[in-house]
């Protein structure tokens, strides 16, 4: 059995990824995220990633209304370690692949060979509306023609001396990006759509899956493991998950159900919306939806034993590669987890019991 992979996503938007206003509420902040990943590191963690976000959503907790850069932050943070793998993101339809290319050979240079590109091709129409740049007649289809097409364009910048390219969405004509990666960033992109797993399955090296339920995401992973062979590659399959833990399983249900009854309604409609949703249906779904609607990920909670065996059920029953983990309290879970909990995991990878 090969070694589970298990990361961080680190919260540079304000409010991390529980929307509500009862949790603990991370700043956006460099210096709080950079002991983040110099605390991931040290516990033994694999990576750590940063999402890109333009705007945020309002309400009570102005939940990622303050946002560091992706990338830029991330430079920082792998001079500030020395292991721990550096993925960041970039936004397809905003930064054209030239660009991309010439960021991320340089990020792997600063970061000695961790670099790794999350690819996400857009669809908050909110925060790309306000610079102006959102086509609202681009189909899902077209996005992801468009990410192939850059992506096929970042991966020549990357290996070949000059690109010159007429094609749907761009048109490069003897472009030169230089010094090429060594060795070649780590391509990461999310989806769960067919089009999206067809996308990872052809190109990245990660993918991260959504689902709604355990099943499903095994069938999904199930999926991009077959279509990638099929294509003569490999692709680790991933998901998200969210720990709450304490002593005991009832303390850590207290903190779940702290952090729900806080859940910022207004906020999540505005980010419903943002999706696409009519206002009026995304206000009328936000106020009848369940506390646990703070939480933006599926969700473990438990003492350090159980915590690990409800990982371990996850990972297994869904057939994941790897995970990257949410914390409410970064600093303080991380340093439990990383005393109480990864060695655990570890250990199941080596067959020993858990």
């Amino acid at each position: 059995m090969s070694a589970t992979e298990y990361g961080v996503f680190l919260p540079n938007a304000s409010g991390g990824w529980l929307i509500s206003e009862s949790a603990p509420y991370p700043p956006a902040s460099y210096d709080f995220n950079r002991d983040i990943a110099v605390l991931s590191e040290k516990i033994g963690l694999d990576f750590v990633m940063a999402m890109a976000k333009w705007r945020g959503f309002g309400g009570s907790t102005d939940h990622w209304g303050e946002t560091l850069e992706s990338v830029t932050m991330m430079a920082g943070i792998a001079e500030a370690t020395s292991r721990v793998k550096i993925w960041a993101t970039i936004h397809a339809n905003m930064q054209h692949p030239a660009f991309a290319a010439k960021v991320f050979a340089t990020l792997q240079q600063v970061s000695h060979g961790r670099a790794g590109l999350n690819i996400v091709n857009g669809s908050y129409a909110d925060e790309f509306e306000q610079m102006g740049i959102w086509d609202p007649e681009m189909s899902h289809e077209a996005r992801y023609r468009m990410t192939e097409e850059w992506t096929r364009l970042v991966l020549r910048l990357w290996s070949e001396d000059t690109v010159t390219h007429e094609g749907e969405f761009f048109t490069l004509t003897d472009c030169e990006s230089r010094p090429h990666p060594t060795p070649r960033p780590t391509l990461i992109s999310a989806g769960r759509s067919e089009a999206g797993r067809t996308f990872q399955a052809n190109y990245a090296d990660g993918a991260f899956l959504g689902s709604e339920s355990l099943s499903e995401m095994a069938e999904f992973s199930r999926d991009v493991h077959r279509r990638a062979t099929a294509a003569g590659r490999t692709v680790g399959t991933y998901s998200m998950l969210t720990v709450i833990m304490a002593d005991t399983d009832e303390a850590a249900e207290q903190r779940a159900a702290q952090y729900a009854a806080g859940l910022d309604r207004e906020a999540l409609a505005n980010m419903r919306r943002s999706w696409g949703w009519d206002a009026q249906r995304a206000l009328s779904w936000a106020e009848d939806a369940e506390g646990a609607a703070a939480f933006q990920t599926p969700y473990v909670t438990g003492s350090p034993t159980t915590v690990t065996e409800r990982i371990l059920h996850v990972v297994r029953t869904a057939e994941l590669d790897g995970l990257m983990l949410i914390f409410p309290d970064y600093l303080t879970d991380l340093a439990a987890f990383g005393e109480d909990v990864l060695p655990a995991l570890r250990a199941a990878d080596q067959g020993e019991p858990s």
